[in-house]
């Protein structure tokens, strides 16, 4: 079978090549009745433009990167998803670019990246969204850049959750089942998540009255490992607390595999939540409690800004998205 050809669709659809072209890269100045049309064109004829024409057409790669350096499999999967979806759906191609967000090279190694793969654009990931030189490189190259939960100096382009009145809310939740030793496993210390799901928790407890006692806050990483250590810490205090607010999924599901192992029950023992609401959350026993962010929605949306960007210069924005807590059979009331 013959390959379908862009002026196929034109002669279809009754319109110009440079028109299907405009609708094909979602850019301004059609009609919507005609980029309908020439939608449904598309769609019946199953037409897809060559990669190689539409570079030499629009001076672009149609090729983006997520640039990313976390421990959380879970977390970079939802992500990784939304922005494919934003991708696919202006037909663009997803590099997965992995970094070590602390390595004296990472600006040159972008650098590198984006010149020797002609990329329209970047998406960054925590922690890498916060680093400076690497931003003010990336404006020196002219390269549109689009971040997920930046800090409050980087967000001109992105999405972000208020987490730190989401990780309130949660600690409200702890105090209304009963609990006041409640516990916090922080986050990285570089990633800004940390700080604001570190200073939510502070509110949740100057909100209840509850004192802060910080051999309650125990540093950790991210990570499932980080998660399992930190909990045996807690519980090895003289006085162990009866809830841990972990600063993510991986590290709450680490901290349920602790208390099991010492032959505790969660909740019984001990309540255990997190933050993120990726799939671990639901595949864990018990299911665990969690802020849920959306996810794979802020990669969608992370995506649509940046393209937003490529395509009309000066566009893009930055888009809050809302949450909501999971009460889930991690969290019960303290033990009497």
């Amino acid at each position: 079978m013959a390959r379908v050809r862009i002026e196929d669709v034109a002669a279809e659809a009754g319109v110009s090549m440079k028109t299907v072209s405009r609708v094909l890269n979602e850019e301004p100045n059609v009609s919507e009745a005609t980029r309908e049309r020439v939608r449904a064109v598309v769609e019946r004829l199953q037409y897809r433009p060559h990669p190689s024409a539409r570079v030499l057409a629009g001076r672009r790669s149609y090729l983006v990167a997520m640039l990313y350096d976390n421990p959380s499999s879970n977390y970079l999967m939802e992500v990784e998803l939304g922005v494919l979806d934003a991708c696919q759906a202006q037909h663009y191609n997803l590099m997965l670019a992995p970094l070590v967000y602390d390595a004296k090279d990472i600006v040159s190694k972008v650098e590198s990246l984006v010149l020797q793969s002609r990329l329209d654009g970047v998406v960054l990931t925590p922690p890498i969204t916060d680093d400076a030189a690497l931003l003010a490189r990336l404006d020196e190259l002219e390269i549109p850049w689009s971040s997920i939960s930046p800090t409050e100096s980087n967000r001109r382009i992105g999405v972000v959750v208020d987490e730190r009145s989401a990780v309130a809310e949660m600690v409200a939740h702890l105090v209304s089942l009963g609990h006041r030793r409640i516990a916090h496993i922080k986050g990285h210390a570089a990633h800004g998540a940390s700080a604001w799901r570190l200073a939510g928790y502070r509110d949740g407890l100057a909100q209840a009255g509850i004192a802060a006692d910080e051999s309650l806050v125990i540093q950790g990483e991210f990570s499932y490992d980080s998660g399992f250590d930190a909990t045996n810490r807690l519980l090895d205090l003289p006085d162990p607390p009866t809830a841990i607010f972990a600063a993510n999924d991986d590290m709450a599901a680490g901290a349920i595999g602790a208390i099991c192992e010492r032959g505790l029950s969660v909740p019984r023992d001990v309540s255990v939540c997190g933050f993120d609401d990726t799939p671990i959350a639901r595949h864990i026993y018990p299911a665990l409690t969690t802020v849920r962010q959306p996810t794979r929605e802020m990669g969608r949306l992370a995506g649509l800004e940046l393209l937003k960007a490529i395509r009309d210069q000066g566009e893009g924005g930055l888009v809050t998205v809302p949450y909501t807590l999971e009460l889930r059979r991690s969290t019960g009331p303290r033990r009497t």
